[in-house]
């Protein structure tokens, strides 16, 4: 089996020495052999230092990769768990992001592209800084909501709303989550899931793709029709209480 030093294990991996000292630091990766004063890394140690810069590549913080390798430690792949993220963090739409300058901005909204305006579509992601420009992740909602400004509603009412649909969808999808993670995440006391089970639960999720989004239209199709429904009845009932206008 081969070794390495320092510097040969870094450079087969990709990274730095000073990086392989920090992920030595915080627990990620065991210290080598000792031989004098030699440290002596092995194919093991390589083979970590390589999965830790793929999840550090996906966005894993230190605390949560250092779980997944005691997770693995015990017997499941933390293979398995890059399989399942490929399946949910493929796009879930065929939308392309688009980018717009400020300039444009302002024909689409007039006055009420404020500095405050624009710097809150940013805190809800609804625009990212991107140079001189900004990057729209969706223009399907950019362009939704330029109508509702042009009926006539206020863009700080129409970012309360875009907030608000944020967070109850947020809930929408933690509950379509949910569904997947309990095939997933043993309960307390429970064997770790095993290859067999993680990619189930991966193909669950691609035969959830095409019909999620469909099942939320269905459900806001019918939501609003309902609630359409009640705001004529009781504006009905204004209408019929109010006092006759005079002839």
């Amino acid at each position: 089996m081969s070794e390495y030093r320092i510097d040969d294990l870094a450079r087969q991996a990709g990274t730095t020495v000073r990086n392989v000292r920090v992920y030595q630091d915080r627990g990620l990766m065991p210290p080598p052999r000792k031989q004098g004063r030699l440290g002596l890394y092995s194919e093991d140690h390589l083979t970590r230092l390589t999965l830790i810069g793929r999840l550090l590549e996906r966005g894993y913080t230190f605390a949560t990769i250092r779980e997944l390798l005691a997770a693995s430690s015990r017997g499941w792949r933390v293979e398995d768990m890059l399989g399942l993220q490929d399946a949910v963090s493929r796009p879930w739409t065929d939308e392309l992001p688009g980018r717009v300058t400020l300039m444009e901005l302002r024909t689409m909204f007039g006055k009420q592209a404020t500095k405050a305006a624009v710097d809150r579509a940013i805190r809800l992601g609804l625009l990212t800084r991107q140079g001189a420009s900004f990057g729209v992740p969706s223009p399907r909602l950019l362009a939704a909501g330029v109508d509702l400004v042009a009926t006539g509603l206020p863009l700080p009412q129409v970012l309360d709303l875009a907030e608000a649909l944020q967070q109850d969808l947020a809930v929408v999808a933690e509950r379509f989550v949910g569904v997947v993670a309990e095939r997933v995440i043993p309960a307390e006391g429970e064997p770790p899931p095993s290859s067999e089970q993680v990619g189930s639960a991966a193909a669950m999720i691609e035969q959830l793709r095409p019909h999620a989004q469909r099942a939320v239209e269905a459900v806001f199709a019918s939501a609003m029709h309902k609630q359409v429904a009640m705001a004529l009845e009781r504006m009905a009932v204004h209408l019929s209480d109010s006092p006759s206008s005079p002839a």
